[in-house]
């Protein structure tokens, strides 16, 4: 990609002086405003660095996120919306929660809708109840795990949604969702700008897989992964405790391994670590199998973590489902792997105690937690920040340490993922002791 590939559309020339730039007491420092010219890196190594210089070249990067002297929309004129699409995600209620709260205390925006069970919501045929969001509504929301809105999968009609915003008088819409849901707010920022209509579409990435493009972090994994981190620890006393005791624990990651990864690296105690990334073979002198037993015959206990999009390529291809948002579903990798053990070793007349956990919806349902809070609310200031300035198709993201503000297009463009050949994973084959590989040679 291009440096021009990262450049955010806007609505027009900001014109109206942020509110920001008032103070109600002389003591109040003024915010601190960013400008177009401000970028983060995307590589920040020394080595692009000089190899940019030799090229002649201006390296890639990010627009800065951060508040702007001039808005585009006059605050008490604004009506601002909120939508929370997809699976759940600790942390949702608090991105709802800040950005009801900068939008009131910071900007004077006062018109404020939640619509309810993601973008059904904006779809008059459902029926559901708009919700109108104060400070005193939300005021305690972020102690309890889900999303006062509700959500919903599934693909809806592009020009009812945007009837809907025009209707209502909408003039910013918050996306809160992950890969599906940003593909569908950038068809109704398509739609909108085909319309003439000045609506900003403003994307919040939640992906509790973290496998949103060109974005570092999103809200709510690093609380799952600290959530596996227990249930891992668990899982391991549970193993450690029985006479060649197996403990199977299956985790979020359809197509991208991180939160596999992480809480892996967290705790130190899981010795198999399979994700969508990675080919393995169940049987032969270096499958799965043959290093689940050696590692039994020697320590008489082991910790399985598997991805719940890892290994689908053990199931009949012809056979797929798709499911409400258009994506594959998973054949269920855990109940195989639990079924193959199982058959494997009571055919070879080997003692085994396995117990297989599976504690999706506990984790993803969480409440956030303390670091994931503080996360979530600057991320909301910055979609904030940057909506009231004008800019639209975004999203709001994360990268080397500072917060950032990027076209939609690009962080759809494709699924991130763990590198193979990355630090990442060698720290994983570090830890866990497992082959480089599983797979047999050909």
């Amino acid at each position: 990609m291009e440096n021009k590939d990262f450049i955010v559309k806007t609505l027009g020339t900001p014109r109206v002086k942020s509110p920001l730039l008032e103070t109600s007491r002389n003591t109040t420092p003024q915010s601190r405003f960013v400008s177009d010219s401000d970028r983060i890196l995307y590589n920040n190594t020394l080595e692009n660095f000089k190899k940019c210089q030799e090229q002649g070249i201006e390296p890639i990067s990010f627009e800065k996120a951060g508040p702007r002297e001039k808005v585009y929309f006059e605050p008490a004129k604004t009506k601002v919306g909120i939508v929370t699409c997809g699976g759940l995600c600790p942390g949702l209620n608090n991105v709802i929660r800040s950005l009801v709260t900068n939008l009131y205390n910071r900007y004077g925006v006062t018109r404020v809708l939640g619509f309810k069970y993601g973008y059904e919501g904006l779809v008059s045929k459902y029926n559901h109840e708009v919700v109108e969001l104060t400070p005193e509504l939300v005021d305690y929301i972020h102690l309890s795990g889900g999303t006062i809105l509700g959500s919903s999968r599934g693909n809806q009609d592009i020009t009812q949604i945007v009837d809907t915003l025009e209707i209502m008088n909408i003039n910013i819409l918050f996306c809160i969702g992950g890969d599906g849901t940003l593909h569908g707010a950038h068809a109704i920022h398509e739609e909108v700008e085909r319309r003439g209509l000045k609506i900003c579409i403003a994307g919040v990435p939640k992906t509790i897989d973290n496998d949103i493009n060109f974005v570092e972090k999103s809200f709510g994994f690093e609380t799952a992964f600290a959530v596996a981190n227990d249930i891992i620890n668990s899982a391991h006393n549970e193993a450690h405790g029985a006479y060649n005791g197996i403990a199977l624990i299956k985790l979020m990651g359809r197509d991208s391994g991180f939160i596999a990864a992480n809480a892996t690296l967290s705790i130190q105690e899981v010795n198999f670590v399979l994700v969508p990334e990675m080919k393995f073979d169940l049987y032969g002198p270096y499958g799965l199998l043959k290093q689940l037993r050696k590692r039994l015959e020697k320590r008489h206990h082991a910790v399985v973590v598997v991805a719940e999009g890892a290994g689908q390529y053990f199931f009949d291809e012809n056979n797929k489902e798709i499911d409400a948002s258009g994506n594959v579903k998973n054949k269920d990798i855990g109940i195989f792997l639990r079924d193959k053990i199982t058959e494997e070793f009571k055919a070879k007349n080997f003692p085994f105690s396995l117990r297989y956990i599976d504690p999706s919806y506990i984790i993803r349902s969480a409440p956030a937690n303390a670091n994931d809070g503080k996360f979530c609310n600057i991320l909301a200031q910055n979609a904030v920040h940057a909506a009231m300035a004008g800019h639209t198709d975004f999203v709001v993201g994360y990268w080397n340490h500072q917060f950032t503000v990027l076209p939609i297009p690009v962080a759809i463009s494709e699924r991130k993922k763990i590198d193979i050949n990355g630090e990442l994973w060698w720290s994983i084959i570090e830890a866990t002791g497992q082959p480089e590989s599983m797979l047999n040679p050909e």
